[in-house]
C-alpha cells in the first residue's frame, strides 16, 4: 500500500449528466460480483465458480456470519466507487452493520487491494477458494468487519460507534469524506442516538465531511426495528431535529422494477448529495463557517436483498429470517443444499469471472485506482500517516520541590500548562477529548492556547467561554462519544487524549474493550502500522469524591483494564507533579497502547525534584531512601509500599509516626508509578523478575501496601510472588460517602493511623510490645472520625501535615494543607 495522502484532492461537482448505461451495467455486475464472493464465504469450502455440481462437501461444516445486512453494504460500495472515481474524492468506509464482512471483504477482494495484503489470496480460482475457506473457519479470518479487513478502522461487532468513529476520523481530514453505514438496530443504541448530534462539532473548512447513510432493512436477528417502523414522515423529522437534510431512497422492494433503473435513482441521489456536500465545502472555504443542515441518506432496501425469497415455506427475503445465514442446513439437506446453489448461479458468475477465476477487467475499471480505493486509503491504515507530536521538553514545566513535600501543586493543573505547548505546536493532529471536564479536571490552562470547538449555537462572549468554531478541546456530555471520536481520530493517524472523572469512565467499558482487542490483533497484523496510543487521565479520583460522595466512587476501571493481553495495556500511578509530566510525556511519544493514568485534582504535596522524577517513572518503581528507616546494609523489619497520590500521602504520614513513635523499627518506602512492575515478567513486559521483586519487596518481611484501587488486584499481579503471603494490602472496599478527605480514607481503612496498626500487627515482635501504640492509633482514629462530625472538616494534625523534612517550609507559609477540604460538583 502506498502512502499517498488525501490532501492532493478536493471536493468536486459531478459532471451534471446521467450515469451512462456503460456505467450503471458496470456498477450492477460489480454488486453481483461482490454478492457472489460473499454468499461464497459464508457457505463454500471448495468449488468455488461451481464448475462442478455443487455437493455437501463443497460446503462448510460450520456454517457462520450474516447476510442480511451484506448486499446493501455491496450496493452502497458499488456505487461509492463510481463517484470517488469521478471526482477523485478521498473516501474511507465505516460500516455499523460490522456483522457484513464478507461484503467489505468481498469488495477489497475485487479492488486487488486484499491481493496485495496478503499474497496468498490470489486473484483466480485458487485464491477464490482461499477467500472462501478462511471466513469464519479455524486458523482464518472473522466474520466481522475485523483490523484483518483491508479499508476498515471499526470493526462493528458490537453496535453504537459507527458516527462517533467516522467524525473522530474527519477531524482535521478536510479533504476526507467518510461514508458511515449506520445499521436500523444499531440505531437504538444510546451510544449512536447521541452521535447523530456530532455535527454540530464539525468545522466545514477544518474538518472533512461524514455522510450518514441510514441503512434501514427493518429487522435485527429476531425483531423489527424501530426506525423502519415508525413511518417516513415521523423518520424525516428526526433526521432534521438532528441537524441533517435526509434524502430518502428505496430500492428493490419492487419486483417490477428493472435493476438498472434502480441503480440509476441511486446514482443521481449520490451525486445529488455529493454536489451538495461541494457546494458546502466551498462555501466554508470563503470563510462561511455556519453550520449547515448537512445531508445524509436513508437507505432502505429488503433485509437480505437477492437472496431466496422463501425457504421451507416460510419468508426469508425481506425479513428477520435473512439477517444471519438463511440456509443453515445446507449441507445436511439436499433441498437446501439445492436452493444455495440456485442461490449462487442467480449472479451469473461465469459473466463475471474468467476462466482462471480474474473478475473480467470491464468490471474492476469501476473501482478508482490507487489510495482513492476505500480498502486502499492510507487514512484507514492510520499508521501510515501518523507523524511525531513536537512535543516540549516536560522538564521545563517542573516544580520546585526543594525538599520532600516541600511544595504543593496540582498536578493535572500543572500537566494543563505542558499540554498547552503541545497544542501550540501542533495545531492539526492533537486533541483533547473529555465529556464537560476539562476544566474541572484542572487542565484550563490549554485555553491560552485554544477553544473548545462548538458549531452549534453561538451567544457571545458574555455566556460562552471558549467556545468557537474551531478549537482543540472537544467537549461533549457523553463519554461514548468522547470515546469514539478520540477512537476514530487516533486510527486515522492523530494523537490525543482522554480526561474524565475516574468513576464514570466505566461508562466506555465495552468500547475500551473492542479498542484493545483491536490494538492486539493488529500487533500480528504486518501490514497495519503502529497508531499513537489511547491515552486516559483519570482524575476526580475515587479519595477525592469525598464532596460527590458514594456515587462517584470507584477506581474499578484499572481492573478492567488490566484483564486485557499485556502487550496492549499500561497503568499508572504518579504520586506528584513531575511524577505525572515525565510519565504523560512518554505516553504521548508511545504507540499501540492503551495508557491510563490516575492522578488526582486538589493540592497535594509534591516528593521528588524532576531529576527523581524521570528517574523514578524510568524504573517504574523504587526505594524512597529518604522516606525509610533502614541502614543501607541491613534488610528492613517491614516494607510499606503505596501506588497513588492520596496512597502515598498516607503512607509517608504513617512512616512519621513509626520513625518517631519506633525509631528502633527499620522501615522500607516503597513508591509504584508503574502497577505493571508488580507482575511477573513472564506475564508482562514491564513485569520484574522474582530476583528483582525480592530485591525490592523482600521475600520473607511483611509488607503493608497501600493501594488507590481495589485491593485483590494487587494480590492478583503478585500472586505468584515469594513474598505473597507476607503481602497485605489496603484499598478501597467499597466503602464511601460525602464526607472529609481523611474520613473517607478512614472508612476504607487506608489511612496512616490504620497503616501503623497494620505494621504492629504483622511485624511479629512488635504485637506484644507495642499494644500502647496501637491502642493511641485506635483512638486517632476515634478523635478524627469526631472532630469531622462536629467541625464539617479534617483535625488539623491531619489537615496540615506535612513531611518532617518540609516543616520548616511550612512553618513559613509555603506549603499549605496537605489536602484542600472543598471540590467541584460536577
Amino acid at each position: 500500500m502506498s502512502t499517498t495522502t488525501a490532501a492532493t484532492t478536493a471536493w468536486q461537482t459531478g459532471q451534471g449528466s446521467q450515469v451512462s448505461e456503460e456505467t450503471l451495467g458496470r456498477i450492477d455486475k460489480w454488486w453481483r460480483a461482490a454478492n457472489y464472493l460473499s454468499v461464497g464465504q459464508i457457505y463454500l469450502l471448495d468449488n468455488p465458480l461451481l464448475r462442478e455440481p455443487l455437493t455437501r462437501d463443497h460446503v462448510k461444516p460450520r456454517l457462520l456470519g450474516h447476510w442480511g445486512t451484506t448486499p446493501g453494504l455491496n450496493f452502497l460500495y458499488a456505487h461509492l466507487n463510481r463517484a470517488i472515481a469521478e471526482r477523485s474524492q478521498s473516501t474511507i468506509y465505516v460500516t455499523g452493520p460490522g456483522h457484513g464482512g464478507p461484503g467489505l471483504v468481498a469488495s477489497a477482494y475485487l479492488d486487488g487491494t486484499y491481493s496485495e495484503v496478503y499474497s496468498d489470496i490470489t486473484e483466480d480460482v485458487e485464491g477464490m477458494r482461499r477467500l472462501f475457506r478462511q471466513f469464519s473457519f479455524p486458523g482464518g479470518i472473522p466474520s466481522h468487519v475485523a483490523p484483518e479487513t483491508p479499508g476498515s478502522i471499526h470493526e462493528g461487532g458490537e453496535l453504537g460507534y459507527a458516527l462517533s468513529h467516522a467524525y473522530g476520523a474527519a477531524f482535521d481530514n478536510p479533504d476526507l469524506l467518510v461514508a458511515a453505514v449506520v445499521g436500523d438496530g444499531e440505531a437504538e443504541t444510546g451510544p449512536l442516538a447521541t452521535s447523530w448530534h456530532s455535527n454540530k462539532f464539525v468545522n466545514p473548512a477544518q474538518d472533512g465531511v461524514v455522510l450518514p447513510i441510514l441503512h434501514l432493512n427493518g429487522y435485527k436477528i429476531a425483531n423489527p426495528t424501530v426506525l423502519d417502523r415508525i413511518g417516513d414522515d415521523e423518520l424525516r423529522a428526526l433526521m432534521v431535529g438532528y441537524g441533517h437534510k435526509p434524502y430518502v431512497f428505496e430500492g428493490g422492494y419492487d419486483t417490477d422494477e428493472p435493476m438498472v433503473e434502480v441503480h440509476r435513482r441511486f446514482a443521481a441521489l449520490l451525486d445529488e448529495v455529493l454536489d451538495e456536500i461541494a457546494a458546502i465545502k466551498a462555501r466554508a472555504a470563503a470563510g462561511d463557517l455556519t453550520r449547515p443542515a448537512w445531508p445524509m441518506i436513508v437507505f432502505r432496501t429488503p433485509k437480505g436483498w437477492t437472496g431466496p425469497d422463501v425457504i421451507d415455506g416460510k419468508k426469508t427475503t425481506g425479513s428477520w429470517r435473512a439477517h444471519q445465514v438463511p440456509l443453515a442446513n445446507a449441507r445436511d439437506t439436499a433441498e437446501h443444499l439445492q436452493v444455495l446453489e440456485q442461490w449462487l448461479e442467480s449472479y451469473g458468475a461465469a459473466d463475471l469471472f474468467d476462466a482462471t477465476g480474474r473478475l473480467d477487467p470491464d468490471i474492476r475499471a469501476l473501482a478508482p485506482s490507487g489510495d482513492l480505493r476505500m480498502s486502499a486509503n492510507p487514512h484507514a491504515n492510520g499508521g501510515i500517516l501518523l507523524k511525531d507530536l513536537r512535543l516540549p521538553d516536560f522538564r521545563d514545566f517542573a516544580v520546585d520541590v526543594p525538599k520532600p513535600g516541600g511544595s504543593i501543586s496540582e498536578a493535572p493543573r500543572v500537566l494543563g500548562e505542558y499540554l498547552t505547548e503541545v497544542i501550540r505546536r501542533n495545531p492539526d493532529n492533537f486533541r483533547i477529548f473529555g465529556p464537560d471536564e476539562t476544566a474541572s479536571n484542572r487542565l484550563q490552562a490549554v485555553y491560552g492556547v485554544t477553544d473548545k470547538q462548538w458549531n452549534a449555537e453561538l451567544l457571545g462572549p458574555e455566556v460562552d467561554e471558549h467556545l468557537a468554531r474551531a478549537g482543540r478541546v472537544m467537549e461533549m456530555l457523553s463519554e461514548h462519544q468522547c470515546q469514539g471520536w478520540l477512537e476514530g481520530y487516533l486510527l486515522t493517524g492523530r494523537h490525543g487524549l482522554f480526561t474524565s472523572y475516574e468513576a464514570f469512565i466505566h461508562i466506555v467499558d465495552s468500547m475500551f474493550n473492542q479498542h484493545a482487542k483491536w490494538l492486539k490483533v493488529t500487533n500480528d497484523i504486518p501490514w497495519r502500522r503502529p497508531i499513537a496510543s489511547l491515552n486516559y487521565l483519570l482524575s476526580s479520583h475515587v479519595w477525592r469524591q469525598d464532596h460527590n460522595g458514594f456515587s462517584h466512587q470507584d477506581p474499578g476501571f484499572i481492573d478492567h483494564v488490566v484483564n486485557k493481553k499485556a502487550e496492549v495495556v499500561r497503568v499508572y500511578l504518579p504520586p506528584d507533579a513531575n511524577t505525572l509530566l515525565s510519565t504523560y510525556d512518554h505516553c504521548l511519544r508511545s504507540r499501540q497502547y492503551v495508557n491510563v493514568v490516575v492522578s488526582g485534582k486538589q493540592p497535594a504535596p509534591n516528593f521528588l525534584t524532576m531529576e527523581q522524577a524521570v528517574a523514578h517513572c524510568t524504573r517504574g518503581l523504587g526505594i524512597w531512601e529518604w522516606a525509610g528507616s533502614e541502614a543501607p546494609d541491613e534488610e528492613p523489619d517491614v516494607v510499606l509500599a503505596a501506588a497513588g497520590d492520596v496512597p502515598t500521602l498516607e503512607v509517608l504520614a504513617a512512616v512519621d509516626i513509626l520513625r518517631r513513635e519506633l525509631p528502633q523499627l527499620k522501615v522500607r518506602v516503597v513508591n509504584v508509578v508503574d502497577l505493571m512492575r508488580l507482575q511477573d515478567a513472564r506475564e508482562h513486559p514491564h513485569g520484574l523478575t522474582d530476583a528483582e521483586f525480592d530485591t525490592i519487596f523482600t521475600a520473607d518481611r511483611p509488607i503493608v501496601f497501600a493501594y488507590h484501587g481495589y485491593p485483590w488486584l494487587i494480590h492478583r499481579l503478585t500472586y505468584r510472588r515469594n513474598g505473597h503471603a507476607n503481602l497485605h494490602v489496603r484499598g478501597y472496599k467499597e466503602e464511601g460517602t460525602t464526607t472529609t478527605p481523611f474520613d473517607m480514607v478512614m472508612l476504607n481503612d487506608l489511612d496512616r493511623y490504620h497503616l501503623v496498626i497494620d505494621v504492629i500487627d504483622h511485624v511479629h515482635w512488635l504485637r506484644a510490645s507495642q499494644a500502647g501504640l496501637r491502642q493511641r492509633m485506635v483512638d486517632a482514629r476515634l478523635r478524627a472520625r469526631e472532630y469531622t462530625r462536629a467541625h464539617g472538616e479534617d483535625l488539623p494534625e491531619v489537615r496540615d501535615w506535612v513531611w518532617p523534612d518540609a516543616q520548616d517550609l511550612s512553618d513559613s507559609g509555603q506549603v499549605a494543607a496537605t489536602v484542600a477540604t472543598g471540590g467541584d460538583n460536577e
